[in-house]
């Protein structure tokens, strides 16, 4: 739609001149008005900046029907939104149903009236007006919403992780950044890897289920005391539940398979290879990445990077995924960053609005950022290039039709 204060801008199509004179009259006191003869004309118009706020668009033209030209308008994303008033001489009401099918908004019949137009068109810019402030506000209210689902995910992994230990650190940041790169590097979609660090914080939540005697008791747990352990993977999954959502749906497997091990010996299924769904795959790594790099009641020292990652590397092929050896690889230096930034050294601690302290590197999973924004705008561009030549087809086609009828 126009900006505040600007005129909106109307596209006027139809093969006969003095209709257009007649349009042109009646609205260019109030509209910036643009003029196309046939229906190539229209589709090029159309697509050029600044495009029309509203299209009025005759029914019967030589060449492409304004049927055809308003499916091709509703096809492109980049005209879909553009709302279309058809002109015709008949008004028939089969005909005026099949221009509603195709995406019309209204019709006017032959011959026009001057002011019914201004009239018609005015409606139909406020009523586009209001259909795109309600969906500013729709996509508005969305993103607050997502953003506190995320901040209540967040929250109850810290809520776990005091549950744990009485000096919670920045595992929630740790683990959702190392999951997002391993993801990435794997060769995940952007929509999957998004989703995967949205939900990677929840998937130990079901520790909260277990006594924190036992999570923090040093050395190797009794018989009795691991299997309470063990039964955190499907505590998880009952404290998440069955959701629609897709963050709470994987959260929920991430929780129930983050212990599998690729040779079968895991828990709490006992699932092997390929059975193990592959974001519990590579949350199996990341969990083990984590734990061995941070310090543990039943373990003091941590491994150095080097060591952890050593000793990962030495169980592709049987407790983790060998087709994630290399994304593993790919993914270790950023995660060494991550490790440094999110570090749980005293005064360096992440607060609860999961923001870096001044302290922090501000860039650290720059890398990440740059390949996921890299690999998102080649994919956007992609898509660009696929409709412009889409489009630029249709027009062509169009314009074809056009001259073979004169």
């Amino acid at each position: 739609m126009a900006q505040e204060g600007a005129r909106s801008v109307i596209l006027a199509v139809d093969d006969a001149e003095d209709l257009l004179a007649l349009i042109g009259m009646v609205l260019g006191s109030e509209y910036d008005v643009k003029l196309a003869s046939d229906g190539g004309d229209a589709l090029t118009l159309a697509a050029q900046s600044p495009q029309p706020d509203l299209i009025l668009l005759d029914v019967e033209m030589p060449g492409a029907t304004g049927f055809e030209i308003c499916q091709l308008l509703k096809e492109d994303p980049a005209t879909a939104h553009i709302p279309v008033i058809f002109l015709t001489g008949r008004g028939e009401p089969a005909e005026q149903i099949e221009g509603l099918d195709v995406g019309a908004v209204d019709y006017l019949t032959k011959p026009i009236n001057g002011k019914l137009l201004l009239a018609r068109v005015r409606i139909h810019l406020a009523l586009a007006s209001r259909q795109a402030e309600l969906e500013r506000q729709v996509q508005e209210r969305t993103a607050q919403l997502e953003d506190a689902r995320a901040q209540l995910i967040r929250r109850l992994a810290r809520a776990m992780d005091f549950h744990e230990s009485a000096a919670a650190g920045n595992r929630v940041m740790r683990v959702s950044q190392y999951a997002k790169l391993l993801a990435q590097a794997a060769g995940a979609r952007p929509e999957v890897v998004e989703l995967i660090l949205k939900a990677s914080p929840l998937y130990d939540i079901g520790k909260i289920g277990v006594p924190s005697e036992v999570l923090r008791k040093p050395g190797k747990l009794s018989a009795p005391d691991l299997e309470r352990m063990q039964r955190h993977p499907q505590l998880g999954a009952e404290i998440i539940g069955e959701h629609k959502d897709p963050v709470l749906a994987l959260a929920r497997t991430l929780a129930l398979a983050h212990h599998e091990r690729w040779d079968g010996s895991g828990y709490p299924k006992k699932l092997k290879g390929t059975e193990i769904p592959w974001p519990g795959r590579v949350m199996g790594i990341v969990d083990t990445f984590e734990a061995m790099t941070t310090t543990q009641f039943y373990r003091q020292n941590p491994f150095s990077i080097e060591e952890a990652a050593k000793l990962i590397k030495e169980g592709f092929g049987k407790q983790f995924d060998p087709s994630l050896a290399e994304a593993f690889d790919k993914a270790l230096p950023v995660m060494r960053k991550v490790r440094e930034t999110y570090s749980d050294a005293l005064g360096d601690m992440i607060n609860l609005d999961f923001s870096p302290t001044r302290n922090a590197p501000a860039s650290a999973d720059a890398p990440a950022r740059a390949a996921a924004d890299k690999a998102a705008a080649d994919k956007a561009a992609a898509d660009k290039a696929a409709v412009a030549a889409k489009a630029a087809a249709a027009v062509a086609a169009a314009k074809a039709r056009i001259r073979g009828k004169r």
